[in-house]
């Protein structure tokens, strides 16, 4: 109960749906806000479907995104519900776990709520980048110990941040399995 990060690896579009169905509580996640705009049957196939898992819309082309994201994801917490969240910042196309970005670190400080790490394992072959619809595959969700970063507390902010950040990947690398690149994964275009 309460509110709750899950930051978990990154490797296919199902990964924001394999953990909300594995998870034992809902956990909300970040959606580009394009899928509420889009028009005909597809459109509002979307938009209901992304209703009904609760994600929340952010602007993604906004000078301001990560930030506004970040403060959409802070309400939700304080409303003590489970926010799901990716530290690479977007899909692996590689395969490999990518440098982890200190949103995470940044939600832990401020919300002051536990981290839980999940590994994805599989995602990538259900429902590889670019292909519309999932394949038959297994796939692993591996959920980790609660973390919190009281350790951290009086340190400087930037530092706490990324100290949080390395810990929370370093939890997910051991649940996934991957290999570790060490540079951060390339974000989308707009």
């Amino acid at each position: 109960t309460g509110g709750l990060i899950v930051a978990s690896n990154h490797l296919s579009f199902i990964d924001s749906m394999a953990i909300p169905v594995c998870a034992p509580r809902p956990v909300r996640f970040i959606a580009k806000d394009t899928y509420w705009k889009q028009s005909g049957l597809k459109g509002k196939a979307l938009k209901n479907f992304f209703e009904f898992v609760q994600a929340v819309p952010v602007d993604r082309e906004s000078p301001r995104a990560a930030q506004e994201s970040l403060d959409v994801a802070l309400t939700v917490l304080q409303a003590g519900e489970a926010f799901g969240i990716y530290p690479e910042g977007t899909r692996s196309l590689d395969g490999a776990l990518h440098k982890g970005r200190t949103g995470v670190g940044w939600l832990a400080l401020e919300s002051g709520v536990p981290v839980v790490p999940v590994g994805l394992v599989g995602t990538d072959r259900m429902q590889p980048v670019g292909t519309r619809w999932p394949r038959p595959t297994r796939i692993t969700v591996r959920f980790g110990k609660p973390m919190t970063f009281g350790q951290y507390a009086d340190l400087p902010p930037g530092k706490a941040r990324r100290l949080i950040t390395d810990d929370v990947m370093n939890a997910i690398g051991a649940l996934s399995g991957q290999k570790r690149s060490g540079t951060f994964s390339a974000l989308p275009t707009a």
